[in-house]
């Protein structure tokens, strides 16, 4: 792995047509073997987590993803290598908790 700080990204994912909860469990299968893979070629990248947003009928229509790279670049390779989509990158900003956290 390179020596290069990694940053917080958030990557929006969506997903149209929307897919079943267990095709994205394949595609987040996918998503590590691709961690694996891209450091494997020398870049930083860890996943964090992922949040799912749902339409009325329980589709998968979008992810947020939430990685640490070192680069944009990096994550675009790695969804590359995973066949996923990547609508939109975004840095990560510190997290606003709600009053009941």
């Amino acid at each position: 792995m390179s020596d290069k700080e990694l940053e917080d990204y958030l990557i929006l994912r969506e997903i149209d047509p929307p897919v079943t909860h267990a095709e994205r469990e394949r595609a987040s299968e996918r998503s590590i073997a691709a961690v694996e893979t891209v450091r494997d070629q020398g870049e930083g990248i860890d996943w964090v987590e992922s949040q799912i947003m749902t339409n009325e009928e329980d589709m998968v229509t979008a992810t947020l993803c939430h990685f640490r790279a070192e680069s944009e670049e990096t994550l675009y390779e790695h969804a590359d290598c995973a066949g996923l989509p990547v609508s939109r990158i975004f840095h990560r900003g510190e997290p606003v908790e709600g009053p009941d956290r």
